[in-house]
């Protein structure tokens, strides 16, 4: 019997470049719909529908965070894959999709209610119009992405047994197994 093989592209995967970035479109819409000061899908109370309240900024802020977390969480799972050829590049190149997505997702949610919200009179402060107040905020994405590979690659390592399958260590030329 014939085994395939999966052969193994030398090519960056720029896949994971390119769909966390293009994944920042939808979730800057979804932060838009869900925030206070935007369409306020989450607490639909009518006190928080406007920017003018200054007890809006913190939970916009904190809605953005949380797609944000959600969004790195998810791309760590897929940049944890043991079946990459080269591993480093591919989260280097995740990372750098998903700050590329953050920056996109802050500005679609701008677009958004520019497009689609009424129109704000921000002359007396600028947080007044659907805003980013925390730009930190835009470093999550990447941040969660990292600690969730990191916390994914050490449960892999901890979990294997010592001595077991293709990580054990061999012996040195020249030295024979005790």
């Amino acid at each position: 019997m014939v085994k395939l093989s999966r052969r193994t592209s030398s090519r960056l995967p720029l896949t994971l470049l390119a769909v966390p970035a293009a994944a920042g479109v939808p979730a800057g819409i979804l932060w838009w719909l869900l925030a206070p000061g935007g369409l306020n899908l989450i607490t639909r109370d009518p006190g928080l529908a406007a920017g003018t309240n200054p007890a809006v900024w913190l939970p916009r802020d904190l809605t953005l965070a949380a797609i944000m977390v959600v969004a790195g969480c998810v791309l760590g799972v897929f940049l944890a894959d043991k079946k990459r050829a080269n591993p480093q590049a591919a989260l280097l190149l995740g990372l750098g999709g998903a700050l590329a997505g953050s920056l996109l997702a802050w500005q679609a949610g701008m677009l958004s209610a520019m497009l689609w919200g009424p129109a704000v009179d921000a002359s007396a402060n600028a947080s007044i119009a659907f805003s980013l107040r925390a730009l930190p905020v835009l470093l999550l994405w990447p941040a969660a992405a990292a600690i969730s590979v990191f916390v994914l690659e050490l449960q892999d390592l901890l979990g294997k047994k010592p001595g077991s399958g293709a990580d054990a260590a061999a012996p040195a030329p020249g030295r024979t197994a005790p």
